[in-house]
């Protein structure tokens, strides 16, 4: 139970391990209650994306819930078709405006845009150098992404956000992440559910008087991930959030690693569509 709440990125900006994921919620009330109801359970960080059209919702979310700007952890991504340096900038203003702060936490690189991503990491590092965002990173980037940027970066990404669940155990992405001092983030660290009947995870669940979906999130704080996982139900909110007192033994661990197998909610980085 060692684990504390928050990691710390490598420029020293703490960001707390489990967030609040809102894709596909509803921008208006349905988004703007999940997040009241997450920070009143103890959630300090909101995950959104331009993408997810419900910033403004998000942004009514953070007003309303009574905890001060500077205790909340807001991170946003930049879309495909917003990618480009000048047009990365114009994106990072118009999601400030939708979300109602004035700075960001921490802003994303959705997907590598083939000859794209590089001058949309050229205006995130203006956006961090001139103390708009505290931290910024990038989203679905594999090992060979991540070479191809720092060819030119000045800033090494502080998060790398990727699918990552035990049927989806990137061993390797992770290692080399943490070589690189950047932060592995989880986007549907419980796999949508999908594998919650697996026998070691309602084993390890009777065991520790927990569900399964708190072994797969446990299991990824204990391999140093951060974990986003989606919930607008007050009830899932708390469940996914109350995973610090307890831990896995190794041995453990190593029997959920076996679960992988490859399969993926998402599209891999390398097969991704971007052109629509």
């Amino acid at each position: 139970m060692g684990i504390r709440s928050n990691a710390v990125l490598s420029n020293g900006v703490e960001i707390p391990r489990v967030g609040l994921g809102v894709y596909k919620m509803e921008d208006g009330k349905e988004v703007q209650q999940a997040v009241q109801s997450a920070v009143d359970l103890g959630y300090r960080h909101i995950d959104t994306a331009s993408f997810y059209e419900n910033e403004a919702g998000v942004g009514e979310g953070i007003k309303a819930c009574g905890v001060p700007r500077e205790e909340l952890f807001i991170t946003t991504k930049v879309w495909n078709d917003e990618q480009g340096y000048d047009e990365t900038l114009e994106a990072f203003d118009r999601s400030l405006d939708k979300l109602g702060v004035e700075t960001l936490d921490l802003y994303l690189i959705h997907w590598p845009v083939p000859g794209k991503f590089k001058d949309t990491w050229k205006a995130l590092e203006k956006l961090y150098h001139d103390g708009r965002v505290r931290a910024i990173g990038v989203c679905n980037f594999m090992e060979h992404h991540l070479d191809e940027l720092m060819e030119d970066a000045e800033v090494t990404p502080m998060v790398n956000q990727v699918e990552f669940h035990p049927a989806l155990y990137q061993e390797e992405l992770a290692d080399y992440c943490y070589q690189k001092g950047i932060q592995l983030e989880a986007w549907a660290p419980l796999a949508r559910g999908r594998y919650f009947d697996a026998a070691i995870l309602k084993q390890l669940a009777e065991n520790y008087h927990k569900t399964p979906a708190q072994i797969i999130l446990r299991w990824h704080l204990q391999h140093d991930i951060a974990a986003i996982p989606k919930s607008s139900n007050p009830e899932r909110q708390k469940e996914n959030f109350d995973v610090f007192d307890f831990d896995l033994k190794s041995d453990e661990m190593l029997r959920i690693d076996e679960l992988h197998s490859g399969d993926r909610i998402g599209k891999h980085p390398d097969e991704f569509d971007y052109q629509m």
